[in-house]
């Protein structure tokens, strides 16, 4: 999936949890700016998680501010999970 593909999900998936539209989110928008608290936080990862089959550890979830460090996570874990599943294979 491509970094727009993925910021596309989350404004879609932030749109449904927080149940309002957003201006254009990009890679150096700064996720607390969009007035989304630490639960609808957690229920858009949790979606994004069972949507893309990866899990993103807690611990990791704190060090992520920007839209751009969150599809950076999500890419590594994707990228973790299908090496995991053809090293399986």
């Amino acid at each position: 999936m491509k970094r727009q593909d993925l910021i596309d999900l989350f404004s879609r998936t932030a749109a449904e949890v927080t149940e309002r539209e957003f201006a254009p989110i990009v890679e150096s928008t700064v996720i607390a700016e969009l007035g989304i608290d630490s639960l609808g936080m957690l229920e858009i990862i949790g979606s994004l998680e069972r949507d893309l089959k990866i899990h993103i550890p807690d611990e990791n979830l704190a060090t992520i501010s920007t839209i751009k460090e969150l599809i950076d996570e999500v890419e590594l874990r994707a990228g973790a999970g299908a090496a995991g599943a053809s090293a399986g294979s």
